[in-house]
């Protein structure tokens, strides 16, 4: 077969066919096994990350964090600094919550002061009164020299 049919068939370019043929003529199939995933290792063993995921269960409140019960990226890198001593960029972080099983949400903005009774009774009660009113206006002309035919 030709590289250009080999690269058709696997949907890969002729230069990684060309290179892989390569490979194979001078290592034989060992040298096209593949070498596991590429990347820098985890900086914490599997013990510190068992640690890291029972602190970030245990919310952000119990580390400081009181204004809202949100971790950010950030404020997991500080964590992660204060309790092992690692830094960690936003973008690491990230891979490691994904690889810890989270996952990034938008949060729902709720007031903190919400009165879902409240809410409920004035879309009961108030509500309809406000509906039926709209019906009631008579249909006009926004133009002051031309007037709508009624």
């Amino acid at each position: 077969m030709s590289a250009a049919q080999v690269a058709r068939r696997l949907r890969v370019s002729r230069k990684s066919v060309y290179t892989w043929h390569r490979a194979w003529e001078t290592g034989g199939e060992q040298a096209l096994l593949s070498k596991g995933p590429s990347g820098s290792d985890c900086r914490l063993d599997e013990r510190q990350l068992d640690r890291l995921q029972q602190e970030l269960d245990a919310g952000p409140a119990a580390h400081g964090w009181t204004e809202d019960q949100r971790w950010t990226l950030a404020r997991v890198a500080v964590l992660i600094k204060e309790l092992f001593g690692q830094s960690y960029t936003l973008r690491g972080v990230s891979y490691l919550l994904h690889r810890l099983g989270w996952s990034p949400q938008v949060p729902q903005r709720r007031a903190a002061e919400r009165d879902d009774d409240a809410i409920a009774t004035w879309i009961k009660e108030t509500w309809p009164l406000v509906e039926q009113r709209r019906g009631t206006r008579t249909r006009g002309s926004a133009s002051k020299t031309k007037q709508a035919n009624h």
